[in-house]
């Protein structure tokens, strides 16, 4: 994920900012793991192998 795409990506609940708490980069620009958290609601979204997965909890994968 491009860290350029914080300006225009949002949480899909409350359409509120995230916060971007990024464990792995490339190249200083390219996300490749970490988390986005609300700033309103607190949930987060997990970015696994540079894709934000930015579905409502209740819609998520749980055997990831």
């Amino acid at each position: 994920m491009k860290q350029s795409l914080m300006d225009i990506i949002c949480c899909p609940l409350d359409k509120q900012e995230l916060e971007l708490d990024a464990t792995e980069t490339e190249d200083d620009e390219e996300v490749l793991s970490g988390t986005l958290t609300c700033t309103e609601c607190g949930e987060t979204y997990p970015i696994e192998d540079g894709i934000p997965n930015l579905l409502p909890p209740d819609m998520r994968d749980v055997e990831a």
